[in-house]
């Protein structure tokens, strides 16, 4: 069976790890950026940069985004139309609204080109080990063609039709965002009550109350590291895309709300920051209070 080549259109934070892992893979990966040197950093392990976004989808059997935003998405493909060769697969593997994934679908398959929404979670580290959780939206068919390439960079899980995996996303975004604000909070109120909150995380961790964000991000914030693996601008986005599908299912999440309101109230201060930063928008709420007496690494 003939290897697919592949065509990677965003080489930032997540891309750059995601295309890497398809090249060490075998698979032939071009690789695009609109900041052309970020494409060109991957030739040293495989990949072949281009600085056309034609160039890279060009007769590409399967195109991957990894991009900022649906509109940006939006934005390549239509301008991908042209070069790209029917029957080819395009993965989007963006955190988008389930519209904008629903409009991509029938614009391509206007075109005779197929579509799937893949979004992830698992952050830069996921990555970087190949074991992202994917949430695909697809056709049957569609996904079976997609699985061994998905499998290359982690847990592809067909969720439903297109659009499903972006509803997939939110759902998962929506308990991310949810329980970072609830770890801040209760690593806040141990320090603010007396306790030492490094030795609180430790004792509850093995309970109902461990989680991988109380494991990785309860760690972060005690050592107040806010370097990115995802991002506050992220997350928020997420959030709020949150809220654009429970307005359009006819559901109230009042949680979710009251959790887009703290990633706004810092959007503005620490874009780039990591999600663990929710404890920075918890301690402006609560002035005097600080959680441990380290500096803030921040982006």
């Amino acid at each position: 069976m003939t290897t697919p080549t592949l065509a990677f259109l965003g080489i930032g934070l997540m891309g750059k790890p995601m295309a890497t892992r398809l090249a060490q893979a075998g698979y032939t990966v071009r690789a695009w950026n609109r900041t052309p040197a970020k494409a060109e950093a991957l030739r040293a392990i495989g990949a072949e940069p281009h600085t056309t976004l034609a160039g890279a989808v060009g007769g590409a059997d399967i195109v991957i985004s990894m991009l900022e935003s649906g509109a940006v998405v939006a934005q390549l493909i239509d301008a991908a139309l042209t070069p790209l060769k029917p029957g080819a697969l395009w993965i989007d593997m963006s955190s988008t609204q389930k519209g904008e994934a629903l409009a991509f679908h029938a614009t391509l398959r206007a075109h005779a080109i197929n579509f799937i929404d893949a979004p992830v979670s698992g952050g830069v580290v996921g990555a970087e080990a190949g074991t992202l959780a994917i949430m695909a939206g697809a056709s049957v068919i569609d996904f079976a063609l997609a699985e061994p390439v998905l499998r290359a960079m982690g847990r592809p899980t067909l969720v439903g039709p297109a659009g499903s995996g972006q509803v997939a996303k939110l759902c998962n975004q929506l308990i991310v965002g949810g329980t970072l604000d609830i770890v801040a909070e209760a690593l806040l109120l141990a320090h603010a009550a007396g306790a030492d909150p490094a030795a609180v995380r430790a004792a509850i961790r093995g309970g109902f109350a461990e989680s991988r964000i109380l494991d990785v991000h309860g760690q972060r914030m005690l050592e107040r590291n806010f370097m990115p693996g995802g991002q506050v601008k992220s997350q928020l986005k997420d959030m709020q895309n949150v809220l654009v599908a429970a307005f359009d299912a006819g559901v109230v999440l009042p949680i979710s709300a009251l959790v887009t309101e703290h990633y706004r109230s810092i959007a503005d201060d620490y874009p780039a920051a990591d999600q663990s930063a929710a404890l920075l928008a918890l301690e402006k709420l609560n002035p005097g209070q600080r959680l441990g007496n380290g500096p803030d690494q921040l982006p």
